[in-house]
């Protein structure tokens, strides 16, 4: 092999080498967002429940007053 292809052969490994850090780094940020995405998700599911058993709560309450008068 002669030295400018060697050269040349070099200097692309080294830029698959940074892409693929670029791409490892991208991915562990992308991971992370998703895992805060469904923690988030998680709560507001969690939220939207307990106002629901809330409303639900009131109706039957006041379903309730309805009644005795």
């Amino acid at each position: 092999m002669q030295d400018a292809d060697l050269r040349a052969l070099t200097t692309k490994l080294e830029l698959l080498i940074q892409r693929t850090e670029q791409l490892k780094k991208q991915n562990r940020q992308l991971l992370a967002s998703a895992k805060e995405w469904r923690e988030e998700r998680g709560q507001l599911i969690e939220k939207n429940q307990l106002a629901r058993n809330k409303v639900e709560s009131m109706i039957i309450r006041l379903k309730d007053l309805e009644q005795r008068s």
